[in-house]
């Protein structure tokens, strides 16, 4: 039955997809982090720790059930992070808002919403939602989109092959199977051509952006660079040729939320997962995160958290 569903995947033309309803895309990296003409060098951010649901040291490509990722705590879905690999996740029930590249839109049942690396996205998970999240592997040489994109599939003959290519790629990943890595990355490669046909078919649906959301697609990459360098807000707006109050307008109008708070959610989920997965000593997070003291690094993460670093590393 699933072989079916796979070969209908190659012979289907992007055209046919007219079902399929592209919500957004976030353009690639290398377009929304290019600093000002007259910004000074910033020396480099050390790359990220390794730790579970952070992009630190991931394996092979994995599916993981999306209730799953908030195990732990909700922070590790909701708050502001990167992945050092690219994520596919598709969501067959409940609704949420999901914040991507600074912009905060609702998703709901089949939708499918693809991460490269390095994209600074949250989003919601609830008791009703249930979905799959794909994990690439930080090595992946699969041909995938550069910029981010969340595409509602309302068509009952794509939503059948997206999960016969998810439950053919778990079978293959538990393996035991004669050939089973030969047949994952034939799995994987059908579902980068089902990825770029949707994509493909719907290229001129996308919700027109605005000059809000592009300037927050921009900081939100700047965050991702330089969140450990102790940069501030301030620092941040003149790179990107702005003021502080016009970049959190901005923020405000694309997210909900105010560039300070998108900059202190990165830097604090970095600080609870380094706490919690790694042994690092509390003034060594002080420090690698560009706190000025322990003792600041400490108010800062009291405020926002409820909880000291030292009583949230005990309780985890």
């Amino acid at each position: 039955m699933w072989a079916k569903g796979l070969q209908a995947i190659l012979r289907r033309e992007p055209n046919r997809d007219l079902a399929i309803v592209k919500l957004f895309s976030t353009p690639p990296l290398s377009q929304v982090a290019q600093p000002a003409a007259q910004s000074q060098p910033r020396p480099k951010a050390a790359a990220p720790k390794a730790g579970p649901g952070a992009g630190g040291a991931p394996g092979g490509p994995r599916v993981v059930p999306v209730g799953r990722l908030a195990q732990g705590g909700r922070w590790r879905v909701e708050a502001m992070r990167a992945l050092s690999e690219p994520c596919l996740l598709w969501f067959s029930r409940g609704q949420g808002r999901i914040t991507l590249g600074g912009v905060t839109r609702g998703y709901g049942p089949n939708n499918v919403i693809f991460i490269p690396a390095g994209v600074m996205h949250g989003f919601e998970v609830g008791p009703q939602t249930h979905g799959q999240a794909l994990f690439l592997g930080r090595d992946s040489d699969l041909v995938l989109p550069h910029a981010a994109h969340h595409l509602r599939i309302r068509d009952a003959v794509a939503q059948g092959e997206i999960n016969v290519l998810f439950e053919a790629i778990q079978r293959e990943i538990e393996g035991g199977r004669p050939a089973s890595d030969r047949a994952l990355r034939n799995q994987l490669g059908l579902l980068s051509v089902w990825l770029e046909r949707q994509i493909e078919a719907h290229a001129g649906e996308a919700i027109p952006t605005n000059a809000a959301r592009r300037l927050v697609s921009r900081y939100s990459a700047l965050v991702e660079r330089d969140f450990r360098s102790g940069a501030g807000v301030g620092e941040l707006a003149r790179e990107l040729g702005v003021t502080p109050t016009h970049l959190t307008r901005a923020c405000r109008e694309a997210c909900g939320k105010s560039a300070l708070e998108l900059l202190q959610e990165r830097r604090l989920y970095e600080a609870r997962r380094m706490l919690r997965d790694t042994p690092v000593p509390v003034k060594e997070i002080a420090k690698e995160l560009g706190y000025t003291s322990p003792a600041y690094f400490t108010r800062v993460f009291h405020a926002r958290t409820g909880s000291t670093p030292r009583a949230f590393r005990r309780s985890g």
